[in-house]
């Protein structure tokens, strides 16, 4: 018989069988004993105990006889005006006192717990890469205990309006009325193509610019689908010969073929350091805007921790 295997089997599914055991431990221990457990080998006495917990000591003597009679152990011992922890009652403490922490974490009302929370922050990719570094250094700078998190945009509606992410930033997206958006930032339209591209030796016009193969950008839902009409209404024969759902991937093939693709500004700059991306002038999509919002719903202002959040991301922008 193999009992290495055997040995990592169990070890293996322990954790499912455990499970039932736990829960019924658990709904034998009042949980409040624990808070004075705590309270108890923290300030190394039962009267100071009783004043931290607003409780009488009588109260406080009590809760630590009806730990007695669960733990094996007498947990504190009498010494002069206080108490001395056994050593059982300090192996206690070290799993307690992080339990009641991530506790107080997890429950954190005020914002003024200082251990890690994390955010979730939805973005498009090639969005995220505009936004995400600027939002993180606001948000150290203001609250260095908060963790980010990042995640794609699948149903943005959804995703708010069952609590799946905190924020999300896109360009326009529905707007529910459980919903809240602000303006962050404003981007011109561009169109663009490679450096030494055949068009840039003609005159612009819709017809030179028929003549090409275009890329496009393939959005979820209806984001900027008002834009999209301009832009259909633009060039109505265009040739899309590739479609993409990552700006990345658009940009990379526009800088090593003849095809043309559309990209805001900011993205333009970000792209052209990695290919040799350059502009048509082309004024009809030149002065075309579009907004990047920051959406959230209602309910989040609620937290201050995530209200504090928006308005650092506000003013980062």
């Amino acid at each position: 018989m193999d009992y290495n295997n055997l040995s990592e089997q169990k070890i293996a599914e322990r954790p499912e069988d455990d499970k039932p055991q736990i829960f019924r431990t658990l709904r034998n221990i009042d949980l409040n004993l624990l808070t004075t457990f705590e309270a108890v080998y923290v300030h190394k006495g039962i009267v100071n105990a009783a004043r931290v917990l607003n409780l009488t000591p009588s109260a406080i003597s009590q809760s630590i006889q009806k730990l007695r009679t669960i733990f094996p152990d007498p947990l504190f011992i009498r010494k002069g005006q206080g108490v001395t922890p056994t050593a059982y009652a300090s192996h206690l403490h070290e799993y307690i006192s992080q339990g009641l922490e991530s506790i107080l974490g997890a429950l954190d009302l005020t914002g003024s717990y200082d251990k890690q929370r994390t955010i979730t922050i939805g973005t498009p990719p090639s969005l995220g890469a505009i936004v995400i570094p600027v939002i993180w250094q606001a948000i150290k700078e203001s609250a260095p205990h908060l963790v980010m998190r990042n995640i794609p945009i699948h149903d943005a509606e959804n995703q708010l309006s069952q609590f799946q992410t905190d924020l999300i930033i896109d360009t326009n997206i529905p707007t529910a009325r459980t919903l809240s958006h602000h303006a962050l930032y404003t981007d011109r339209l561009m169109l663009v193509c490679r450096e030494g591209h055949p068009c840039l030796r003609s005159t612009i016009n819709e017809d030179v610019l028929q003549h090409y193969e275009h890329t496009l950008l393939m959005l979820e839902g209806q984001n900027l689908s008002a834009l999209r009409q301009r832009v259909q209404d633009l060039f109505p024969e265009r040739q899309v010969s590739f479609s993409s759902y990552n700006m990345f991937t658009i940009a990379a093939l526009i800088g090593n073929s003849d095809m043309l693709g559309l990209m805001p500004t900011r993205l333009f700059k970000l792209f052209s350091a990695c290919w040799p991306l350059v502009e048509i002038d082309f004024p009809p999509v030149s002065n075309e805007r579009m907004d990047v919002s920051l959406y959230y719903n209602k309910l989040s202002l609620r937290d201050p921790v995530l209200e504090n959040v928006i308005n650092v991301i506000r003013r980062a922008f």
